[in-house]
Order: structure tokens, then C-alpha cells, then sequence
């Protein structure tokens, strides 16, 4: 069996909402409106069943929905961690999708926001080689400090962790030494274009990826067209394009990326073939409404 990876991370419904042109307020727009699994580690940890990755996806969910969770997810290829919380529904998202493909999002993270020590013992990393996880959980207190937590305990056992920044807007809000300090140690960032230069305050992707080498031992910026670069803090070592394709929901495709990435690092691909596994797997997933695979 190939090795395996535990991402940590929400999960969410996605309610995606494409109008039909601009939204008119106070009136009526038609829209098509659809509701889909979604949550950057949930999108992560489907994405990676998908491409035969061997994974382990911790999260906290509704109590009324775990066992639907559970099952969903089991049959996507995906091993589930799910705590059930009594006390707060599962988190949704909506999603307003452009007619260029950008979205808007409105967040309840709902019972994410107690995810929490005990849902990740100890014994999540036994015969796991990488610990992914997705920066929604660390902009909460309690979340944060398990996620914390379980880096300790990965750290001393030399398991390597990697970080997706996930959201921009949260980065901003917190802070970016804020935020770099919750992940020092961190070995791998798989950060957007966006978030690359919100954690660095710097626009030219080559001085980006080497401030973010001072942090990390490996920098990936996903630059949605034009493809990804990988390095450290010694500069570029690879970059390469994307493919031209239609666009018609960007949702969950920095999940993808990630996933493809990762996928490919598990099996000990160079890291050509994993960046370009990434850049692919990122251009599928724009292509289709939602962020997971159909």
C-alpha cells in the first residue's frame, strides 16, 4: 500500500449560485442554483481518493450528519475521522459565481469551529507520511490549537506537514506574522497567487517564493492560468504552465492542485511530474461546477 496522508480540514455544503447576469438588488435574477459536498480539506481529501492516493480525512461534522458523511466519503475512496458535534450544524458555504468563473463566498463553518484535540489523537499519524492541512482551521481558536497539537506530535515523529493558506480574506484579517507564526515548522506551502503576496507583501513571484523559503523547506504558488511554480529560498527551481481550458467554476481548484501534487509526491514522482500533476489536476477541476470530482 502507498503511503498515506491525513488531511485536516472543514467540511462544508456547497450552495454554488451561477446568475444569469448581474445581481439586481432588491429583485429578482435567475440563477442556477445547486447544493454539492465541498470544504477545502474535504475537497482535498476526494481529490486525492480519486487519484488512488491512500488517505485519511479528520474533520467535525453535524451529529445528525456524520453517519451520511461517513458514507459519502468511504465511498469516494476516502477513509473518515468525523466527529459528530451536538450542538452546531454542519458548515455551508455559498458560492457566487461570476461570469468570468471568480467567485464570492458566504461562510458558516458551523461545527468546524469546535473541531478540537480529541478529534485528532495521536494515533491519526500512525503509517502516515504527510499531514495536509488547510488554513481554515486555524482561524479559530480552538481549531488552531489541535491542529497545533497534532504538528507537535507529527514533527517528533518526522512526518512532514504542508500548509494551503485557503483563504486570502482570513489571511488579511489575522495578519500574516500572525498566521506564519501558527505554522512555523511547516515543511511545504501550497499558497495562490493572491495569498503568496499577501503573506510576503510582495508582487514578483521569484522574491515571493524565496521569502516564503525563509519559512518553509518547499514553496508551491499556484497561479491559476499561468500554471505554478515550485521552489525555496534559494529562488525558483521549476516552473511550468498551465493548460488552456474553459472555465466554468474556479471552487476547489487549489484543492485540486494540491491533491494532484501531493498524489504524485506519495508515489515519489521528481517533482516535475508532481507539479505538473497538480497544474492538470487543477485545470479539471475548473472545468465543472463544484469543488470535487464528478
Amino acid at each position: 500500500m502507498t503511503a498515506r496522508v491525513l488531511v485536516v480540514g472543514d467540511v462544508m455544503t456547497d450552495v454554488i449560485v451561477v446568475p444569469e447576469g448581474p445581481i439586481i438588488k432588491g429583485s429578482d435574477r435567475r440563477a442556477t442554483v445547486r447544493s454539492r459536498p465541498g470544504g477545502s480539506g474535504a475537497n482535498q481529501a476526494v481529490w486525492l481518493g480519486a487519484m488512488g492516493a491512500n488517505v485519511l480525512f479528520a474533520a467535525r461534522v453535524g451529529a445528525a450528519d456524520r453517519s451520511t458523511y461517513e458514507n459519502y466519503f468511504r465511498g469516494r475512496d476516502v477513509v473518515p475521522v468525523l466527529a459528530g458535534d451536538p450542538d452546531l450544524p454542519s458548515g455551508v458555504l455559498v458560492t457566487i459565481v461570476d461570469p468570468d468563473g471568480e467567485r464570492s463566498f458566504l461562510t458558516d463553518r458551523g461545527a468546524n469551529l469546535n473541531l478540537c484535540a480529541a478529534d485528532l489523537p495521536p494515533d491519526l499519524l500512525d503509517g502516515v507520511r504527510l499531514v495536509l492541512v488547510s488554513g481554515y482551521s486555524l482561524f479559530a481558536p480552538g481549531p488552531r490549537a489541535a491542529v497545533q497539537g497534532l504538528f507537535a506530535e507529527a514533527q517528533s515523529r518526522s512526518i512532514a506537514i504542508a500548509i494551503d493558506p485557503a483563504s486570502v480574506g482570513f489571511l488579511r484579517d489575522v495578519g500574516t506574522e500572525t498566521f506564519l507564526s501558527w505554522v512555523t515548522g511547516a515543511d511545504w506551502i501550497f499558497a495562490n497567487a493572491e495569498e503568496a503576496e499577501a503573506l510576503t507583501g510582495l508582487a514578483d513571484v521569484a522574491a515571493q517564493v524565496v521569502a516564503l523559503g525563509t519559512r518553509f523547506g518547499r514553496v508551491v504558488i499556484k497561479r491559476g492560468a499561468a500554471g505554478a511554480v515550485l521552489g525555496d529560498r534559494h529562488g525558483i527551481s521549476l516552473s511550468l504552465p498551465a493548460p488552456v481550458v474553459p472555465v466554468r467554476d474556479t471552487t476547489g481548484a487549489g484543492d485540486a492542485f494540491a491533491a494532484g501534487f501531493v498524489a504524485a509526491w506519495l508515489k515519489d514522482a521528481d517533482e516535475a511530474t508532481a507539479l505538473t500533476q497538480g497544474i492538470a489536476a487543477g485545470a479539471r477541476a475548473v472545468q465543472a461546477i463544484g469543488g470535487q470530482p464528478d
